[in-house]
């Protein structure tokens, strides 16, 4: 047998060398284009690539058999500080990314010297995750390839005219907003120049200003201002730095990080003492709306790099701060040690501000009682919290202590509140993020104020109704996808589009502006259908000016004066335009769930912007792959490169586990033995299909090649349904294990495979396979004698006049029978000497009929039934056994699936005594038993143990000797 590895080489060289995947424009073909998004080139392609990609693949194959012209690209992502940070950390020494560079990557020392250049390292894994896409044997047209940035210039004009459009239509603005921002690399750092944190956006907290004896303010962070109301006390950590600091005229006391927070969002902040948090706890303060005198306690939960890192405390409402209050009550002797009267602690009590259904007067300290959250540190009071914040957010009402907010509800009343306090100058606000971000030169970002920076204008509402028109539109796999996206388009508000540092295009108007990573990979996918051209004619980056795109996306311009002003042949101008409308609008893209936040939202957006006549027809989501049922993780060792997965297991093998890890949204799962067993599966295909090959020469046909063609047909069906919905884990199991099902059955049924018509099974079940396991396929169909490439033949098409019911229902019986027999035999532990099969008389199979013909109406009922089946002059000579058949078979009758009901009723009547006497033989090789079939109304019965009475319709009675 051929080795897989050989297979693969002769046909991936067989593929090339022919080019039957460059796909040029057919007017006499329907097209499809679909898209995987390119990767960033700051390591190797894994098999969390490849499990998006081989989707794409498999669906790209399936439409090139279904007789589209098919175009596939590729291309490579440079931009941004992915690669520009991971070159810098080379550059600095970084011993855990040198040693997974030289570990996972399997870098060599000398190439590890060069990464220092990022241009180098970008460069090296392009070249080395082309191989990998090569190998795996993706259907690319390799003619389109580029890789972004300024070092492939024509791509660069590309983005600019991109960046410059979208300003004409204003939604490229200038502005001061806060961004997620590097202070090392002193640009915004989006989500894709993220070590950690993607997702994450600033968050704007109110701060409110409550004042000590001496005036100075202590500012403290919140979402929820209505709550000022039922404040008892403030929390500060006692270990923490904190500062006095002069913010914008007012004395401030603050955490030293958070007075180096507010200075990069248009504070001034003069810093005039530092202190630990201690020195205030005890000291009393008072809120701008009271003159009640609070103290200042002792919170160790309070993180000093969280806002302010002052906490106020609403104990009625906040499950921490009852908790923690609780706790300091608690332990009189901590209270001593900051010289606090511990009775004073004790006098305080909760507030109640909020009327909120189910609750009382206090619902935090309800809510902390019934789910018996112990103290702070319990991890079921962070549930309590955001259990009881959403209650009161979305239903509650503020009570009279609110003053003239009392009776409003909270979520409607709160940017009210917030106008007024500010206008009062009792608040002020501030940004910061919700969760560490970090960015890939591996500095820890904060929130920054931005002014004169670029933005996309997400947050424009005429654009985002504009992009949900694009959505509705377009075909989303799977539909609950759809939901997610419009969420996301509410949710999106300004985003910053470009940056100071690492990889990528200029920004046309704004030198020293970089187009950041989520904005140069929204429409590239217009590209690919002119890149061909662009290689072929040598065409140059100066020569790609905005009025060139302008013609060949939208045909404005005169071709002959742009030709005159370009040196681009007038010809060539209309090849491309010619081009990009047979190509355009995409047919689909299929992404991982994690870019629908970002990059999926955008393509929506910009494609909306930009190709209104060309809107996306369709977008596939799936989820996250993870490796032996842990998050993928190249320092933690938990990650697999593709190249490593092809050098041991192969390239059909690998794609199998990959669309088998799973399908929709749900996160797949890579397991080595998964892929063990997949080798082997293929290698036991490859196996069957030479012994079918070499064997099946006899012409005469029976019921079992009837049978077998017949499930085809349904399996051809199945297959074609689950592809054409992006199901491609469930097209495979069928076009895999079910089919190998069938054979098997017909194998363990027939024990021969030398029927001629197996061979035509074979090309259909070979067939059904290719779009998942190509080069194996290729191998098949060769030795079948087919001319061409199976990459290129017809899809099997579900035949009518093939299906067979009768047959299946037969096979039907047999496998029941088989089964049943099976389980008494183990549940008994019996060795079979004989085995006698009933089969039901035919009063019963008239009963039967009529209860399944009465059940298509409606649901079947005893009395109905009889009060039929009593007009039948012979059924009713036997009334008694009538109704007892009846009540055994109505609820059983009833829970049937339609589709059953409806052949059965189809083929009337099966003489199951004569089906389960041809099977005798296979029964007696089966159980090694000597094997009996009777009706139960014959005349020379053996039935010593009165068994034959229970026989029913498809359930022949069973005695075992």
């Amino acid at each position: 047998m051929t080795s897989l590895r050989r297979i693969e080489e002769k046909w991936r060289k067989k593929w090339e060398t022919a080019r039957i995947f460059e796909a040029n424009p057919d007017p006499s073909r329907k097209k499809f284009f679909i898209t995987f998004p390119f990767s960033y080139m700051n390591g190797p392609l894994h098999v969390g690539h490849g499990f998006t990609a081989t989707r794409v693949d498999a669906y790209a194959r399936f439409k090139r058999m279904q007789g589209y012209n098919v175009l596939f690209p590729w291309a490579w992502h440079w931009t941004g500080e992915t690669i520009a940070g991971a070159s810098e950390r080379v550059k600095n020494g970084d011993e855990t990314l040198i040693r997974a560079f030289r570990e996972v990557d399997g870098v060599s020392e000398e190439d590890l010297q060069k990464f220092v250049n990022p241009v180098y390292m970008a460069k090296y894994y392009t070249d080395q995750s082309r191989e990998a896409v090569k190998r795996i044997g993706y259907s690319v047209d390799w003619r389109r390839e580029f890789h972004t940035t300024s070092l492939y210039p024509t791509f660069s004009r590309f983005v600019e005219w991109q960046c410059e459009r979208l300003r004409d239509k204003g939604y490229i603005i200038q502005g001061t907003y806060p961004v997620v921002w590097c202070p090392h690399d002193q640009s915004p750092t989006g989500d894709h120049d993220r070590q950690t944190g993607e997702g994450v956006v600033p968050e704007e907290y109110t701060l409110l200003k409550y004042k000590m004896e001496d005036g100075t303010i202590l500012p403290s962070a919140t979402f929820r201002p209505e709550t000022i109301y039922g404040i008892t006390n403030l929390w500060i950590n006692p270990d923490a730095t904190y500062v006095k600091a002069q913010v914008n005229g007012e004395n401030w006391i603050i955490s030293k990080t958070a007075a180096n927070k507010l200075t990069e969002q248009l504070k001034k902040v003069k810093i005039q003492d530092t202190f630990k948090g201690k020195q205030i706890i005890g000291k009393r303060f008072t809120s701008p709306l009271s003159t009640r005198k609070m103290l200042i306690l002792p919170g160790w939960f309070v993180s000093p790099d969280n806002a302010t890192g002052v906490v106020y405390s609403v104990p009625a409402h906040a499950p921490f701060d009852w908790l923690a209050l609780r706790d300091l009550q608690n332990n009189p002797q901590l209270l001593k040690e900051f010289n606090i009267d511990p009775e004073e602690v004790k006098k305080i009590q909760p507030i109640s501000l909020i009327k909120v259904e189910g609750f009382g007067e206090h619902p935090a300290v309800e809510l902390v009682d019934q789910m018996n959250v112990k103290d702070q540190h319990d991890p079921k009071a962070e549930e309590a919290t955001k259990l009881l914040y959403k209650k009161e957010f979305h239903g509650g009402t503020l009570k009279q202590i609110c003053g003239e907010y009392a009776g409003k509800q909270v979520n409607e009343i709160k940017d009210t509140l917030i106008q007024d306090f500010k206008e009062q100058n009792i608040a002020d606000s501030m940004y910061d993020l919700p969760e560490p971000v970090v960015c890939r030169c591996m500095t820890p970002c904060i929130v920054k104020l931005l002014e004169e920076q670029w933005f996309i204008k997400y947050s424009d509402p005429t654009w985002k109704q504009k992009t949900k028109d694009t959505l509705n539109q377009a075909s989303i796999y799977p539909e609950s996808a759809r939901q997610w996206f419009l969420n996301i388009i509410d949710w999106l508000k300004e985003w910053p589009c470009a940056r100071k540092s690492g990889l990528g295009t200029p920004l046309p108007w704004s030198p020293g502006w970089i187009v950041e990573t989520l904005t140069d990979s929204t429409v590239y996918m217009a590209f690919y259908t002119i890149n061909n051209h662009l290689k072929q004619h040598n065409i140059k980056g100066e020569q790609m000016t905005p009025q060139v795109f302008d013609y060949i996306f939208h045909g404005k311009g005169n071709p002959q004066k742009i030709s005159q002003q370009t040196k681009i042949d007038a010809k060539v101008l209309d090849e491309m335009r010619t081009e990009f409308l047979y190509w355009y609008p995409l047919d689909l893209r299929i992404s991982a769930k994690e870019l629908l936040p970002n990059h999926l939202t955008f393509f929506l957006f910009q494609h909306t912007a930009l190709f209104p006549d060309h809107l996306p027809k369709g977008i596939g989501v799936n989820g996250m792959l993870s490796i032996e049922g842990k998050k993928m993780s190249k320092s933690k060792g938990n990650f697999i490169t593709l190249k490593d997965a092809l050098n041991q297991f192969g390239a059909d093998a690998t794609r199998c586990a990959l669309l088998l890890g799973g399908e929709g949204m749900n996160d797949p799962d890579w397991r080595r033995e998964t892929v063990r067993d997949g080798k082997t599966k293929l290698r036991g295909f490859q196996s069957l299909t030479d012994s079918i090959i070499e064997n099946a020469k006899q012409t005469k046909t029976g019921h079992l090649e009837t049978w077998l063609i017949s499930m085809l047909q349904h399996r051809i069906k199945t297959v074609t349904e689950n592809m054409e919905s992006l199901k491609t884990r469930t097209a495979l199991e069928n076009a895999l294990f079910e089919i190998w099902n069938d054979f098997r059955w017909y194998n363990r049924r027939k024990q021969t495979s030398n029927p001629k018509i197996l061979k035509q099974a074979l090309e259909t079940w070979t067939l059904l396979l290719a779009p998942f396991a190509p080069y194996i396929c290729e191998e098949i169909w060769s030795k079948l004698n087919k001319t061409g490439f199976i990459s290129l033949a017809d899809w099997p098409v579900y035949d009518e006049t093939k299906v067979n019911v009768e047959a299946e229902e037969t096979e039907n019986l047999i496998k029941n029978v088989l089964e049943d027999t099976s389980n008494i035999l183990r549940a008994t532990k019996m060795v079979p000497k004989e085995i006698y099969y009933y089969s039901a008389a035919s009063w019963k199979w008239k009963i039967y009929l009529t209860a399944l013909k009465k059940s298509i109406s409606a649901t079947l009922t005893i009395s109905e039934l009889m009060k039929e089946l009593m007009t039948d002059p012979e059924l009713k000579k036997i009334g008694g056994k009538v109704a007892k058949f009846v009540q055994a078979i109505t609820e059983e009758i009833n829970r049937m699936p339609e589709d059953m009901k409806q052949r059965q009723l189809q083929i009337g009547a099966l003489d199951e005594a004569k089906l389960l006497g041809k099977a005798e033989t296979f029964f007696a090789r089966e159980f090694n038993a000597k094997i009996h079939t009777y009706r139960e109304d014959d005349q020379q019965l053996h039935d010593p143990q009165k068994k034959a009475g229970l026989a029913r319709p498809y359930r022949p009675a069973i005695y075992i000797a």
